[in-house]
C-alpha cells in the first residue's frame, strides 16, 4: 500500500510539474520523466514552499508537462491549485496545452 502511495505521489509531481510549466523549445534533448519531479512532491501535495532543486527539476522538465498532463494518471495533481503556486514559486508559466 505505501509502494503504491509512493507511485501515486510521483506521478502526482511530474503531472503538477507539466501543468505548471509552458511548453518551450529547448537546445538540448530532455528525457521526459515524471519522477524527476518528485522533489515537488510536498509542495504540491501540502503546499509547502519547493525546495531549489524542485524548482530546478521543474524546469528542466518544463518541455515535457503537457505530455504528463494528458496522462490521467498525473491530472489530478497537475491540476490542484497548489501546483500552480508551485510553478509561480519556480517563476515557470503554467503551460497551456493542446
Amino acid at each position: 500500500m505505501k509502494k503504491l502511495s509512493f507511485v501515486a505521489l510521483c506521478m502526482v509531481v511530474a503531472a503538477v510539474a507539466m501543468v505548471l510549466l509552458s511548453e518551450a523549445p529547448t537546445a538540448e534533448a530532455v528525457k521526459c520523466s515524471p519522477l524527476e519531479l518528485i522533489r515537488c512532491l510536498p509542495a504540491i501535495t501540502r503546499g509547502t514552499r519547493p525546495t531549489k532543486l524542485c524548482c530546478a527539476k521543474l524546469k528542466q522538465q518544463k518541455p515535457c508537462l503537457c505530455g504528463f498532463l494528458k496522462d490521467p494518471n498525473f491530472l489530478q495533481y497537475a491540476k490542484s491549485p497548489n501546483a500552480r503556486k508551485v510553478a509561480a514559486r519556480c517563476h515557470v508559466s503554467y503551460p497551456k496545452c493542446r
